[in-house]
C-alpha cells in the first residue's frame, strides 16, 4: 500500500522491514524478471536437443563422486551462493555425457547426476529461493526413478520433504516421509535415518512431541549400522549431534525451551570449527529458544555470533532463524537489551 501510494518501498521510507522480506515484486513482478530469474535457476537442468555422441569412461563415474564430496566440504565453508554456478555446471556435463553412455555406466551416471541435483536444490534451499529449490527437487526424482535405485528415490522423496519443511507443511513432510519408508527392509539405514528425522520435523510442526520422540529415538538406534559406501546424504556422518540436532530443533518449534536450550549446549560444544554455516544456524536457533524462555541478555550475547557467520556466508536460512529471534524478542523492543538486538541485526536486516 505504501509502494502504492508513494511509489517507494517501505525500506526506502526508512521502516525496519523483517529479515525475510520479500518485495511483492519479486513474486507478481516484471514478467521479463521472472523469466530470467527462471531461466538463471534452470537452465542447467533444461538443456534441449541430442548432443554429439561421444565415447564416455567408466573411470568419469568415480570422478565425479569424488568431487562430489569436495562440494559438500566447500558447502560447510563457503555458504550456497558461491557454489551453485560449479555444481549446476557439473550437473549440466553429466546431463551431457548420460545422452551418450550406455549400459552400467550410464546408470552410475544418472545416481551421480541425482546426488548433483539434489545438492543443487539444497544451495538453492539455503540460499532462500524455495522455488528454484522445489524445481531441483523434482529433477532429482526424476532422474532418481531413471536411475533405477530405490535408495535415491528414498532420497529424493526425503528431499522434497525438507521443503515442504521450510513451507511449515507438516502433513505434507509426513507423506513424503512415509512414502520413503514404504518397504524399508531393503533401504539402506542411512535412508531409514534421514527419513525418520525428518518425519520428526514434519510431527513438530503439527504439535505431536510423542511422534517426533518416538521417531528421533528409531532413528538413533541405527546409527551404528550406516556403513554403506554412497557419496551422498552423509550428514549424519558428518555432523556430530546429528539426531539431537534435529530434536533440538523441534523442541525448539514445540516451544520446548529448557529441553531444547539444554540440548543446543550440548550440541555446540562438539561443532568443528569447520562446520562454521552450520554453527551459525544453530546459535540463531538457541539465541530463539532463550528468549521464549525469557533469557534476552542471553539471546543477545548469543546471536552476536549467530550475526557474524551470517555475513560470511549470507545463508537465507540463517537470516530467516534470525527473524524468528527478532519476533522472539518483541516484548523487549523497547527496552535496552531490545535496542540492542536491534543494533546488531541491522547489518543483515539491511544486507537483506
Amino acid at each position: 500500500m505504501l509502494h502504492h501510494a508513494l511509489g517507494r518501498w517501505p525500506e526506502d521510507l526508512g521502516f525496519t522491514v523483517p529479515v525475510d522480506w520479500i518485495r511483492p515484486e519479486a513474486l507478481q513482478g516484471d514478467d521479463d524478471v521472472n523469466r530470467r530469474q527462471f531461466v538463471s535457476a534452470t537452465a542447467a537442468a533444461l538443456v534441449t536437443g541430442p548432443t554429439a555422441s561421444q565415447h564416455v569412461d567408466p573411470a568419469l563415474i568415480d570422478y565425479f563422486e569424488q568431487q562430489l564430496e569436495g562440494h559438500y566440504r566447500a558447502d560447510m565453508f563457503l555458504g550456497p551462493h558461491d557454489l551453485i554456478g560449479t555444481v549446476s555446471a557439473q550437473y549440466q556435463l553429466i546431463d551431457k555425457l548420460v545422452r551418450s553412455a550406455k549400459g552400467e555406466v550410464r546408470r552410475g551416471l544418472l545416481r551421480a547426476g541425482a546426488a548433483y541435483a539434489a545438492l543443487v536444490g539444497w544451495l538453492y534451499q539455503d540460499a532462500g529461493d524455495l522455488a528454484a529449490a522445489t524445481f531441483w527437487r523434482g529433477v532429482t526424482q526424476e532422474i532418481a526413478v531413471r536411475s533405477r535405485d530405490p535408495h535415491l528415490i528414498g532420497y529424493s522423496l526425503v528431499n522434497q520433504a525438507h521443503v515442504r519443511t521450510d513451507l511449515g507443511d507438516g502433513r505434507g513432510v509426513i507423506d513424503l516421509c512415509e512414502a520413503a519408508l514404504d518397504g524399508t527392509d531393503g533401504l539402506f539405514p542411512k535412508l531409514r535415518i534421514m527419513a525418520m528425522q525428518q518425519q520428526a520435523h514434519g510431527a513438530s510442526l503439527i504439535g505431536d512431541r510423542s511422534a517426533v520422540d518416538q521417531l528421533i529415538d528409531t532413528a538413533a538406534g541405527l546409527l551404528t549400522r550406516v556403513d554403506d559406501d554412497l557419496p551422498w546424504g552423509n550428514a549424519c556422518r558428518r555432523t556430530p549431534g546429528y539426531l539431537e540436532v534435529q530434536r533440538a530443533t523441534c523442541y525448539g518449534r514445540l516451544g520446548l525451551g529448557r529441553e531444547a536450550e539444554a540440548l543446543w549446549a550440548q550440541v555446540l560444544d562438539d561443532v568443528p570449527s569447520t562446520a562454521r554455516r552450520d554453527r551459525g544456524v544453530y546459535l540463531a536457533r538457541r539465541a530463539t529458544v532463550a528468549a521464549a524462555s525469557r533469557q534476552p541478555d542471553h539471546a543477545v550475547e548469543i546471536a552476536r555470533s549467530a550475526v557474524e557467520i551470517a555475513l560470511e556466508t549470507r545463508s537465507a536460512r540463517m537470516l530467516r532463524e534470525l527473524g524468528s529471534l527478532e519476533r522472539a524478542m518483541g516484548p523487549w523492543h523497547d527496552a535496552p537489551v531490545g535496542r540492542d538486538l536491534a543494533e546488531i541485526l541491522a547489518p543483515v536486516t539491511e544486507g537483506s
